[in-house]
């Protein structure tokens, strides 16, 4: 009778366990789907480009700020920049490349669009990346320009 209890209990243990590691696995994972489908709409001439935002301090203090509409301005025929009214916290890294479609953050306000991919070395704190590139260049002109950046949920 004792073995029988012992095997009993041991037996609800390990389900017990293994119910909790799932709930957790679950619930980390769900954080991660909701940081993965959390994105910014920049609208650029009434053309729309999805930004999926990465998954750090700065992005959190950005998007209290949204909705945004800003006067860009053009630099180096490669990038539109914007200086934030509020700084912001940074974990700048030395990219050595910037790809086409880029939102850095370069210093603690200073909100960066790349339109052109190039070597660089300037530390930047990545903000996310512009999924829908192909029309980008060319929505962004060259000159400064009116950026409206709003949540969206995907």
């Amino acid at each position: 009778m004792k073995k029988i209890i012992i095997i009993l209990i041991t037996v609800i243990l390990i389900i017990s366990y293994i119910i909790i590691i799932k709930k957790d696995n679950l619930n980390v994972n769900k954080g991660r789907d909701n940081n993965m489908s959390e994105c910014v709409t920049a609208t650029i001439n009434d053309k729309e480009f999805n930004i999926i935002l990465e998954d750090n301090k700065t992005v959190k203090q950005l998007m209290k700020m949204l909705p945004l509409e800003v006067l860009m301005n053009e630099l180096n025929g490669n990038e539109k920049y914007y200086y934030l009214e509020k700084t912001l916290p940074t974990d700048s890294k030395r990219v050595e490349k910037i790809q086409t479609g880029d939102v850095m953050l370069f210093g603690n306000n200073c909100l960066v669009i790349f339109y052109e991919s190039f070597k660089t070395s300037y530390s930047y704190t990545r903000i996310g990346k512009v999924e829908n590139i192909k029309d980008l260049k060319d929505t962004l002109g060259k000159d400064d320009i009116i950026v409206k950046l709003e949540r969206n949920e995907k």
